[in-house]
């Protein structure tokens, strides 16, 4: 969990006109996963009370979201019917839209039947083309993928979506970075393998790859990085072979059940759970400390209203967090005294403060570190 400074939960340090500090949420941020889902009935409905039992912040899905074949006479059915609430613009029959957009897909080859997906795009409402992009919620940057074959801008580690993607990973300030698309890497399940999206994702960054297309669970490794087959959302269930691939470590097909995933500042915990709320897998992604003091990217950057302000500690030791200005002058004091070990994340809300460029230095154990930061 993150480490908070007593001395700020009491009061304001040190700032000058325009700037104040707040501590970040105790809890964990949260985010649910389902693939394979869109197919209306007992199984999806079940899922989805799940789903909305966590109270997530917002959801992502890996695929297959409207059954059988992406037809626009069937997708409000197979989504609005269940997840309404979450998706923004909104136009469907079930109820109301959400304020803000909290639904983020994946397009599966289910999707693609209809008109090459076209119902699916001019359903939701997403960033960039639509097909595949990305967003940042809190400290995890997110990318979708389209892994259609029929993807235009092909799906092959060479592609010119691959090299969108290797390079959002590079550029990403964010501690963990979330890919996800629906044919799966690596399975033990019915479809296999998908050789073609086997791309270089640890070594472009990636934190953990989310798929779906098979109808179990499954928790891969390969090369250190993990995989996860997540595609019991509610269409059917896949029986899993004998033989498991090597990349395997668990797999599970016993019933329905969607995906749990927690974000903090050292850790991106991931849970799967029944329909019926029995937990079937945990696992938990821990960042490796580093050997020396290090100050993170503010984020967002730019910002208008609240920024995060995050840094790491390798021992205890005096600590010195400001804020300066274009000309070097200093012009807030966020935190200053003994500090202890781990990582340390606060709040920055911006209040009165004029747009412009400012720079956060941090001063610890004899080194300095400084992050620009642009004020809107």
């Amino acid at each position: 969990m993150p480490h908070f400074f007593p001395s700020l939960r009491t009061a304001f340090f040190g700032l000058l006109a325009g700037f104040s500090l707040l501590t970040l949420p105790a809890q964990a941020q949260r985010f649910a996963a389902i693939g394979d889902y869109g197919y209306a009935g007992p199984a999806e409905r079940d899922v989805a009370a799940l789903v909305k039992s966590w109270n997530p912040d917002f959801i992502i899905t890996l695929g297959d979201n409207n059954y059988d074949v992406g037809d626009s006479l069937t997708i409000d059915q197979n989504i609005g019917q269940y997840y309404h609430e979450y998706i923004g613009n909104y136009r469907g029959r079930y109820g109301p839209s959400a304020s803000t957009n909290r639904f983020f897909p994946s397009l599966g080859n289910h999707d693609y039947y209809t008109s090459n997906g076209e119902p699916y795009r001019r359903y939701f409402t997403l960033p960039g083309n639509g097909r595949y992009y990305e967003f940042v919620r809190g400290n995890v940057h997110f990318f979708a993928l389209n892994s259609d074959p029929q993807e235009p801008d092909g799906i092959g580690s060479t592609s010119r979506q691959a090299q969108w993607l290797r390079a959002a990973l590079a550029a990403a300030p964010e501690p963990w970075k979330v890919v996800y698309f629906h044919h799966a890497p690596y399975s033990s399940g019915y479809h296999g393998n998908t050789p073609a999206l086997q791309w270089p994702f640890r070594e472009w960054g990636a934190s953990v790859v989310l798929a779906g297309h098979d109808h179990h669970y499954e928790r891969l490794e390969q090369d250190s990085l993990v995989y996860i087959v997540n595609g019991l959302g509610g269409r059917s269930i896949y029986n899993v072979r004998m033989q498991p691939v090597p990349q395997s470590r668990f797999s599970f097909n016993g019933d329905y059940g969607a995906l749990l995933l927690q974000a903090n500042a050292d850790s991106l915990h991931l849970q799967f759970f029944t329909r019926r709320q029995r937990l079937i897998d945990s696992y938990t992604l821990r960042r490796a400390p580093s050997p020396t003091a290090r100050l993170f990217p503010v984020v967002p950057n730019p910002f208008d209203a609240e920024a995060t302000v995050e840094f790491f500690l390798p021992a205890p030791t005096d600590a010195r967090l400001r804020v300066l200005n274009g000309l070097g002058q200093e012009v807030a004091v966020l935190h200053q005294g003994p500090t202890g070990a781990g990582w340390h994340r606060l709040g920055w809300a911006r209040n009165g403060l004029r747009p412009g460029v400012y720079y956060v230095q941090l001063v610890s154990g004899g080194t300095t570190q400084v992050v620009r930061v642009v004020a809107l």
